[in-house]
């Protein structure tokens, strides 16, 4: 009994100093080598207009080491590509969970903001790539563009095909 006190002070104190380890930011070059080259193998695939296999490349990634920034923003890219985005800047708000600075998912994430209609938050996007970047960045350039032009408009069904007269006799009913 008298080493109860001191044995809950110390698995405490282990647990505080176990915890610290898992808050800390990790940088691009501690992701696990495997991640890295499923990273690499979806942006290849992205690249050749694969997109289902960069999907599964990446997300399989993102298993093998949740830290890879990379392969949330490539995710994300690959999603707006698919039309998809708001599964885009989900995955830009991952990347920028790891690091909150990242001018890259900053503006991509502005982008699929005006995609999805939400202009306002992607002119705070704006606001904080410009506070980052000292000079005019491509990011920065790119988003103010999306943003002037705007959410593109959805086609609606009725819009889509065009209409074709349908010939109806006038009197449509049959002799008895």
């Amino acid at each position: 009994m008298r080493f109860a006190a001191p044995a809950i002070a110390l698995s405490l104190a282990f647990a505080t100093v176990s915890s610290v380890g898992y808050g800390k930011r990790v940088a691009d070059d501690q992701i696990d080598p495997q991640s890295m080259a499923l990273t690499k193998l979806g942006m290849e695939d992205a690249a050749a207009g694969q997109l289902e296999e960069a999907t599964d490349a990446l997300e399989s990634a993102l298993a093998v080491d949740p830290r890879n920034r990379a392969a949330y923003i490539e995710l994300a890219s690959v999603a707006r590509k698919q039309g998809l985005s708001g599964k885009a800047i989900r995955m830009y708000r991952e990347a920028l969970l790891i690091e909150p600075n990242d001018v890259i998912a900053l503006s991509g994430q502005g982008e699929a903001l005006v995609q999805k209609g939400a202009v306002t938050r992607a002119q705070e996007n704006l606001a904080r790539i410009e506070k980052l970047c000292v000079n005019a960045c491509p990011e920065q350039t790119r988003l103010a563009a999306a943003i002037e032009k705007g959410p593109d408009k959805p086609v609606m069904a009725a819009e889509a095909a065009p209409s074709k007269p349908v010939n109806v006799p006038a009197n449509d009913q049959q002799p008895n």
